[in-house]
């Protein structure tokens, strides 16, 4: 007799393993009608923009956020201590170096990155490697776990892991392009509304200013605020550019093509 698994179910944890290995492979490219695609838009607003979908979802952008921070930490040889998060929305990703250059490349990469990693989930649903991208986002969730050195941030990232594994367990492969659609969009208009909080910190509760990205780089390299906050406004409309390009044709096939200038 198969002892059974986690929920009662044979060999789940084999069944997941099985799918997130089958994930590296590229599906069929899905198709995206103009009305789910309008449909999808407005369901990335609703969860991005509102105030109580923004409690939960915001987490995943801060998830984010912070995983952005210790990437570009590794990329240059830092040391990371950990990662913290907060369930106000808050985060802290501390590293060691000794180059100041260093420290502001690492610095840099929190705001931009929900914006560039929902492009790449974008461009990946409508390419056929939707189910490659869901394999990646879990594995690298669940090698945050190694960095994560508090109680909240576990709790938070092993809810993000469940949804990760619930749907690479139950949402068949050919939807998985439509669901990183989804969650990319919502991850760009999550760091359109992380910019406005950060250009509301400098402008109006300067008393947080310690809680700043743009406050922190400025403090490291005499850049005023302002420029890195456009800097960071620059990678993420890139970043929107990008994500849109798959989804013009959509709109083109459907509308007739945008008029363009004289």
């Amino acid at each position: 007799m198969t002892p059974p698994g986690l929920l009662g179910e044979p060999n789940l944890a084999l069944t997941w393993w099985e799918r997130i290995v089958a994930g590296f492979t590229h599906a069929p490219s899905p198709h995206v009608s103009s009305i789910e695609l309008v449909a999808v838009i407005l369901l990335a607003v609703a969860v991005s923009l509102p105030r109580l979908s923004w409690r939960y979802f915001g987490l995943l952008a801060t998830v984010t956020h912070e995983l952005g921070h210790a990437f570009a930490a590794l990329t240059t040889g830092q040391r990371l201590g950990g990662i913290r998060l907060g369930l106000d929305h808050s985060g802290t990703t501390t590293t060691y170096s000794r180059s100041r250059l260093s420290a502001a490349w690492s610095t840099f990469w929190g705001y931009p990155v929900p914006a560039v990693v929902g492009a790449a989930m974008v461009w990946c649903g409508f390419n056929g490697w939707g189910p490659a991208a869901m394999s990646v986002g879990t594995l690298i969730l669940l090698a945050s776990f190694l960095f994560l050195r508090n109680g909240v941030g576990l709790l938070i990232t092993a809810a993000a892991v469940l949804a990760a594994a619930l749907l690479v367990l139950f949402v068949p492969p050919v939807f998985n392009g439509h669901v990183m659609i989804v969650l990319g969009l919502a991850l760009l208009v999550a760091a359109v509304r992380d910019l406005g909080k950060l250009a509301n910190v400098h402008l109006r509760h300067r008393d947080r200013l310690p809680t700043s990205d743009a406050y922190l780089l400025a403090r490291a390299t005499s850049i005023p605020a302002a420029v890195w906050i456009a800097l960071f406004a620059v990678v993420v409309a890139g970043a929107w550019w990008f994500a849109w390009q798959p989804m013009a044709p959509v709109f083109t096939a459907a509308f007739g093509p945008f008029p363009s200038r004289p």
